[in-house]
């Protein structure tokens, strides 16, 4: 029998990996175990999955340009019984936000990528860049 964690207590789990493409499948694994452990619905582990695997396919192509001397961090932290968060943190030069275009703007629409961000930001309940854009912190409420 498979006892889910106490709520109430701190739980961490963090995925270190160096910036290859081929570390991406790495990143299903972890989140499903994650998932298990916090009990969250098949729902949201979908929303989960899709955006952390963006955030980091990011991390590894665009923060690290697929430098495999860098490392892509992946931290999670449950935050009480209803919201669990992501921290996606590369080493790369950084990045404004801001200045990302509009993937749903006419002129973008026919556009090959530039849709990752606006994916996370529709899946999740909250997702805010620090630290110059090398860290994503992306949260889901799990209720």
């Amino acid at each position: 029998m498979t006892q889910s964690i106490d709520p109430r207590m701190p739980y961490y789990k963090m995925l270190v990996l160096t910036s290859h493409p081929e570390n991406i499948i790495r990143i299903q694994p972890f989140l499903e175990s994650i998932c298990k452990d916090c009990e969250v619905c098949e729902e949201v582990f979908g929303n989960i999955l899709v955006s952390i695997t963006e955030a980091v396919t990011n991390a590894i192509l665009h923060g690290n340009n697929g430098d495999e001397s860098k490392k892509v961090e992946i931290r999670m932290e449950r935050q009480g019984n209803n919201r669990i968060g992501f921290f996606i943190k590369d080493e790369g030069a950084g990045f404004n936000p801001k200045k990302i275009p509009d993937p749903t703007s006419p002129e973008n629409l026919l556009k090959i990528g530039g849709r990752g961000v606006y994916l996370m930001r529709q899946l999740s309940d909250k997702i805010s860049f620090h630290d110059n854009g090398r860290i994503v912190e992306i949260d889901f409420n799990l209720k």
